[in-house]
């Protein structure tokens, strides 16, 4: 069994942020921070006040997070950012709103006081007998602290407040994992009204003291407990007070969140729900009969028939029979009045899983196919319009001989830009057959044959089944967007972005077969109707090819095909230790290609080179950020692995930017979560001269001062497949709507059955839904023996905010 808890987080845009920049603008982008760790830094989005970014990130967590923290920054190119505000968000906010949390937060401004971070590991104990009694705290260790000084790390020390009485621990230099190991003792007042305040605190020579967070505990709990002891988070002081007059001054976000916390019970407890689901996609459809899928398609919401979609997909894949789930629900959605020119059109159960297929299995085929022209779109950076009222005149000509150029002249100059791009992309997508992976071309070829039946007298309608999905549904999106499909690190700017505009729109009027349609409805795409009816014909050759015979797929295996796809890949800085790893002795210092697949991380020179070496994925130990202190960057990561002779080694590792940081922590623990041996614990500084640099231990093989993270990653289309997280879901969804699979299959079924009998909750119900309804109590109560007890209340206070 294993409690995990799913973040998701879709940061859509910004407005009236203030001007950070001396041209009256800023250049924002957003820092989502989980629980003072940074994960996410989204784009840059150029000179404006009002950004949009739309972008949208999944988090597995550790269960006991405590809140996102989403910092809107101005980035600076010659000096430190600037902070513009910030929005925090509880999970007790999240908790409020089980079906997520959607609309505008107002930034408020980010106090030094507030900003702490960290957890104390405390002892606190009543002793003594009536009329003697005394309190008495131990400050053991604490961990993670907020950084304050300029050398990345802090100068902590503790101040303990009882009774008017304070007491102070020693200074522990240039550490934010200190261990102090002191014990305090207080004379206990009668009655034990008073409250014990830790509090934590940065030493500095200069100036005052900065405040690193408190625990506050009740000393009539204490009384009753006897004893207290663990990990306390540090909490801020109380806010100070905002003038109304600044509330919304900073800007606001709006902001899609939603927590889900799953207990995931072990596989076999799923087994009946999955078996049931494989049954009743191997029946098929039965004439006068309702499915249970159409069940599931009917009775989800518009709001979550996209996870639903998604979680289908997975499981099926899983079992190896998505194919057969696609092809019923063509079936299913088939079977419906339909016309050929709306087919797939909707949102619909068919529409979305379809969709999520393609994204699931398709993503390295859809950077073979579009990664090399977006690359050259976005270094071109040609203007390109087509419509008049859009166009700018501008100047052409060396110096001394300017002439301005008519709008004709622009848009025909628009046009020959555009239908160059629109040719290499038509290029690389008739090419691109072979690439595509086998189990998308059968599905296609299932979708074609289906259509075909369904509307013979249509034979038109086949190809446009398929290119609303490939093209519509897939390349498309990708084009407009390719930030949000991983083809490009960051926004384009509005230049490039009007013409991957215009590209999407000729794609999509390509996939539409019908160019002349889409002329009626915007006259200033007549110039582009040669290539596109060009484009048109080439595109059915491409689907014929594409949704050809299994021989014939078979005949052109190998051709044309993208490179093997690994989990990562990139290159990175390799930083010198002490360790004499194959790692650290055949790189030290050096920039090396390093590339994760699902048997190990292997190392070379260069992407075709040759590899040096590599670690197997069985030998990983952990993978976990580097103090910045260390090495003078916050973008560095060390993966703990065993060596060869046996013996524990690390490499220290610098990536670029934050993002790329989170996504190899993400997918070196994504494969390396399962091994037995990963550590618990781990030093997030390095070992120098003779101690570690971030708790000034000197035992080198001793236990780390902070807990791993193996269970916090980044979710992505290409994650290894979880079978029982995937029914766990499925189980979320369905167990709310027993009642309404009910009423939704005497709705569907036919008048003539629907007037047999009566239609409560005595009356009889098809197999498939019956067993469903018994499989969803059965689960229900596994989930309840699952349980843990409540822990008991402990005598840590919560502060009021």
């Amino acid at each position: 069994m294993a409690r995990r808890s799913a973040l998701s987080i879709r940061i859509v845009e910004g407005k009236n942020l203030p001007a950070k920049d001396i041209t009256g603008s800023s250049d924002p982008y957003c820092i989502v921070k989980i629980d003072d760790e940074a994960i996410i830094r989204t784009a840059t989005v150029w000179k404006t006040l009002s950004p949009f970014w739309g972008e949208e990130y999944e988090v597995q967590l550790q269960p006991g997070f405590h809140s996102i923290s989403i910092y809107v920054m101005d980035e600076d190119a010659l000096s430190r950012d600037d902070i513009i505000g910030k929005v925090c968000i509880t999970r007790d906010m999240l908790a409020e709103h089980p079906k997520g949390y959607s609309g505008w937060m107002s930034l408020s401004e980010v106090d030094p006081d507030e900003e702490v971070q960290g957890e104390i590991h405390l002892r606190v104990e009543v002793l003594g007998s009536q009329g003697s009694r005394r309190l008495r705290c131990s400050v053991l260790e604490a961990r993670d602290l907020a950084r304050k000084d300029r050398n990345g790390a802090s100068d902590p020390f503790v101040r303990l407040r009882y009774n008017g009485k304070t007491q102070e621990s020693t200074v522990v230099k240039k550490s934010c994992y200190p261990r102090w190991n002191e014990t305090f003792e207080f004379e206990l007042a009668e009655p034990a009204g008073e409250k014990l305040c830790v509090e934590v605190w940065d030493w500095d020579l200069v100036g005052r003291n900065d405040f690193l967070g408190k625990v506050v505990f009740s000393v009539q709990g204490l009384e009753a407990a006897g004893q207290e002891e663990g990990w306390f988070r540090l909490w801020p002081d109380k806010p100070k007070p905002t003038e109304d007059g600044r509330r919304g001054s900073l800007g606001s976000l709006q902001l899609q969140v939603k927590l889900r916390d799953e207990t995931v019970l072990p596989s076999h407890c799923y087994q009946p729900l999955v078996q049931l689901l494989c049954q009743e996609v191997k029946s098929g459809r039965q004439d006068g009969q309702v499915h249970l899928v159409t069940l599931l398609d009917e009775t989800a919401t518009a709001e979550c028939r996209q996870e639903v979609a998604i979680n289908l997909v997975k499981l099926f894949l899983g079992q190896g029979l998505v194919k057969e789930f696609l092809d019923l629900l063509f079936e299913l959605e088939l079977a419906k009045p339909c016309e050929p020119n709306t087919l797939f059109r909707s949102n619909s159960l068919a529409s979305k899983s379809m969709e999520s297929f393609l994204k699931v299995t398709g993503m390295p085929y859809l950077h073979f196919v579009l990664g090399p022209i977006i690359t050259r779109v976005f270094e071109e950076k040609k203007y390109v319009e087509l419509d008049p009222g859009k166009v700018e005149i501008k100047d052409v000509g060396c110096s001394g001989l300017h002439r301005v150029q008519t709008e004709g002249e622009v848009i025909e100059q628009g046009r020959q830009h555009l239908q160059s791009y629109l040719g290499e992309l038509l290029d690389a997508i008739v090419r691109s057959a072979p690439a595509c992976p086998p189990l998308i071309r059968a599905a296609f070829r299932q979708l074609f044959q289906r259509v075909g039946e369904r509307f013979p007298q249509h034979q038109h309608a086949k190809f446009v089944a398929v290119t609303s999905f490939l093209c519509l549904r897939f390349f498309s999106p990708a084009v407009m967007t390719p930030k949000l499909f991983q083809l490009r690190a960051t926004h384009a700017d509005a230049r490039t972005s009007r013409t991957l505009l215009l590209l999407a729109k000729a794609i999509q009027l390509v996939g539409n077969m019908e160019p002349a349609a889409g002329r009626a409805k915007e006259t200033w795409l007549s110039p582009l109707l040669p290539a596109l009816q060009q484009g048109t014909a080439r595109m059915r050759d491409f689907i014929t090819r594409l949704v050809g015979t299994e021989e014939q797929q078979g005949e052109e295996e190998g051709e044309g095909r993208p490179p093997p796809a690994v989990l990562k890949e990139g290159l990175l800085l390799v930083h010198k230790t002490r360790g004499k790893g194959p790692l650290l002795a055949a790189a030290a210092g050096k920039k090396l290609h390093f590339c994760l697949t699902g048997e190990s991380l292997s190392f070379g020179k260069s992407p075709g080179a040759e590899r040096i070496g590599a670690i197997a994925l069985g030998d990983i130990l952990a993978a976990e950020k580097v103090e910045e202190k260390s090495f003078g960057s916050s973008h560095v990561m060390q993966v703990v692995y065993l060596a060869t002779g046996g013996q524990q080694e690390t490499a220290y590792l610098q990536c670029k930017c934050v993002n790329e940081l989170n996504q190899w922590l993400s997918a070196l623990r994504k494969v390396c979560g399962n091994n037995p041996r990963v550590l618990r614990s781990y030093h997030p500084g390095v070992f120098r001269g003779d101690k570690w640099s971030c708790c000034h231990q000197r035992d080198r093989t001793g236990l780390g001062c902070d807990r791993t993270r193996h269970g916090v990653t980044l979710q992505d289309w290409s994650d290894p497949l979880e079978p029982a997280a995937e029914a766990q879901r499925l189980f979320q969804h369905l167990q709310g709507l027993r009642d309404s699979l009910r009423d939704k299959y005497w709705e569907l079924l036919e008048p003539e059955h629907a007037q047999n009998g009566p239609r409560g909750e005595d009356a009889a119900l098809p197999e498939g839904l019956s067993r469903l309804l018994a499989v969803l109590a059965e689960l229900e109560r596994c989930h309840g023996r699952a349980e843990p007890p409540r822990p008991p209340a402990p005598a840590l206070l919560r502060l009021q905010t």
